[in-house]
């Protein structure tokens, strides 16, 4: 009895543990519901960051769509720059090509100036020598007159032919001044000519002059736009540098927003993923609330009915307590009238035993002992029945506290089980709670960092966006001032393309110009030549007439030993020209002959009788230097001789 009362009164204090438990879940309870919604208004709060961030990402790419444009539009500005300084290029490589080839036409010009120069310097040459020989010629011829002079004087014995020889002489005199005359007309031809050629060489001194002062002033406008254009170039290639940079920088801009759109879209998906996550975790957390809840209610049901049967076990145990302490007290008092009955029967036997000797007297009471004692048996059988009874009840109240207990102890395993159920899901529930705390916080500090760093870069988009609008605007005032330049530069082409059209006009004036100088020089050349040749002519009939004056000079010498042989003899007197000339030596004859062709004009000496009258020249100064101072008739041979040769010429 002591040991059910034991298990009652833990039953009892397991059952208020239990309300205690239950009391707990509910609080537990409570406090989910309280995070339920805590975590519910997380949801939307990232909900709605995730809709700003949504918002922030479309907002940036219709902005990088934008730029994609304007990098676009920048890219065929370069493009059409590019272009455009290709053409420049080859426009500035054709005039360049130009210029090569007007250097190479002034070099070619210089070098025919040189060759006329040095071909002015051989014909001034040629006249100086021409100058020379006249000047030999000059002295001969009064080397030659003042011989014929002495010669006159020296025939005063001869006075018959005294006469003949004045007029001889008056002749050659006149044909000498003549001779003179056209050596003067010669000189004055060749005067002119040096005056044609020093007027020829100071129009090409003066044209080169200026050709080299066109040269160089063209050279020195070409330099100057050439400085001009390569500085423009340069610009340029600088503006062209600058809008690569930029162009560049907008790509690294457009990558670096690529990059950060990829790197949101890629947080976005964090985000999604770990709203998902945390909704399906919210949804796992609101199952579990529910299956806690729903075991929570099933605890309290069954705590309730385990209450229930808690109290009507303890009011069926402290009734059979009762019942018990009852049938125990009338089992006692059962024990108690058997153990009465017992001594009674005992002393009733032994009364029996004792009065059997008593005899008859005593069998009546003997009977009436007999029956009391059978009486007796039939009670204690009675109370023994009863007792049995008892026995099987108190076995039933036993059997039935076991099953109670057992009862009991099915309850606290349940309830064990419950509440280990409890504690896993307290645990849970603060994992959960740490976890979600954990994920509150990181998912504030990156919810917080990832606005700072969008609302950063969008910040700094929006800079770069607002610089990239003012690079934009400088970079179409650039492409105007561009355009601008690039017109000012094809204007100042098409002004040098003009200026080398006039400067080619004027080369191609300068090489008519020059043409038509060389053609004067080529004609003054001729002219020079012709007059070179009738130098040559003159100096060979100079030669001729050197030649006579030599072979005059013997005659006169063979004439003056003839006279001074001869003086007493009477010699017949000349009547004619004719008879003059026949009685003259050969000499004499052949210079009247010259001298009367030239006094006609013709001054014919071919080239072969020149070449004879060289070659009968030094015949006849290999014959006197031969004959030293032979007769005259030798003389006169060799003389006729020579007019034979002379003759048919």
């Amino acid at each position: 009895m002591a040991a059910m009362t034991a298990q009652l009164a833990e039953a009892k204090k397991k059952a208020e543990d239990e309300a205690e438990q239950a009391a707990i879940l509910e609080e537990s309870k409570k406090k989910l519901a309280k995070d339920l919604e805590a975590l519910q208004r997380q949801v939307e709060d990232l909900t709605a960051a995730n809709d700003k961030l949504e918002r922030s990402k479309k907002k940036i790419a219709a902005e990088l769509e934008d730029a994609n444009i304007d990098l676009e539009t920048q890219r065929q500005k370069v493009s059409e720059l590019e272009k455009k300084q290709k053409n420049f290029d080859k426009i500035l490589a054709e005039e360049k090509a130009v210029s090569e080839q007007l250097g190479t036409e002034k070099e070619a010009a210089e070098k025919e100036a040189r060759d006329k120069e040095t071909l002015v310097l051989s014909l001034k040459r040629e006249l100086d020598d021409s100058n020379v020989k006249i000047e030999e010629l000059e002295r001969v011829r009064r080397q030659l007159q003042s011989e014929l002079d002495e010669l006159v004087n020296n025939q005063g014995t001869a006075d018959k032919n005294v006469h003949e020889l004045e007029k001889a002489k008056r002749s050659l005199e006149s044909q000498l001044a003549e001779l003179k005359a056209q050596n003067e007309e010669l000189e004055d031809e060749l005067q002119l000519t040096e005056d044609a050629k020093l007027r020829l060489e100071v129009n090409m001194q003066a044209l080169r002059a200026q050709f080299e002062r066109d040269i160089q002033a063209k050279e020195e406008q070409a330099e100057e736009k050439r400085r001009g254009i390569l500085k423009q170039l340069r610009d340029l290639e600088a503006e062209l540098d600058e809008e690569r940079k930029q162009r560049a920088a907008a790509v690294s801009a457009r990558k670096k927003l690529e990059g950060d759109i990829k790197e949101l879209e890629s947080q976005t998906e964090l985000h999604i993923k770990v709203k998902e996550d945390a909704l399906k975790q919210l949804k796992k957390s609101q199952q579990q609330c529910k299956e806690a809840v729903r075991e929570a209610e099933e605890c309290r049901a069954s705590r309730d009915e385990l209450a229930a049967g808690c109290k009507e076990a303890e009011r069926k145990a402290k009734a059979m307590e009762a019942e018990v302490l009852q049938l125990a007290e009338e089992v006692a008092a059962a024990e108690r009238a058997r153990r009465a009955a017992e001594a009674e029967r005992d002393e009733l036997l032994e009364e029996v035993n004792s009065s059997n000797s008593k005899g008859s007297l005593l069998i009546d009471e003997k009977r009436r002992l007999e029956a009391r004692i059978a009486t007796l048996e039939e009670e204690i059988e009675e109370e023994q029945s009863t007792n049995e009874l008892l026995q099987d009840r108190a076995r039933k109240a036993q059997l039935a506290a076991e099953q109670a207990q057992a009862d009991l102890a099915a309850e606290r395993s349940a309830f064990q089980k419950q509440e280990s159920q409890r504690l896993l899901l307290e645990r849970q529930n603060k994992e959960l709670k740490a976890k979600l705390a954990e994920l509150e916080t990181a998912q504030r500090t990156k919810t917080k960092a990832t606005i700072a760093a969008l609302e950063s870069k969008i910040s700094n988009l929006e800079e770069q966006l607002e610089v990239e609008a003012k690079e934009r605007l400088a970079g179409q005032k650039t492409n105007r001032k561009l355009d601008k330049k690039i017109k000012e530069l094809l204007m100042q082409l098409e002004d040098e393309r003009r200026h080398a059209d006039q400067y080619k006009e004027q080369v191609e004036k300068s090489n008519t110009r020059v043409k038509t100088l060389k053609r004067q020089l080529d004609e003054a050349e001729e002219e020079i030549a012709r007059e070179k040749a009738q130098k040559r002519k003159a100096q060979r009939e100079c030669e001729d007439m050197l030649e006579s004056h030599e072979s005059m000079t013997r005659e006169i010498n063979n004439l003056k030993s003839k006279l001074s042989v001869s003086q007493l003899t009477t010699t017949p007197a000349f009547t004619t020209n004719e008879q003059i000339q026949t009685s003259l030596p050969e000499t004499i004859r052949k210079l009247w002959g010259v001298t009367f062709d030239m006094k006609r004009g013709t001054m014919g000496i071919s080239s072969s009788r020149l070449s004879s009258s060289t070659k009968r020249g030094s015949v006849q100064t290999s014959s006197t230097t031969g004959s030293g101072n032979g007769s005259g008739d030798d003389s006169t041979t060799q003389d006729e001789a020579m007019d034979g040769d002379d003759a048919p010429n």
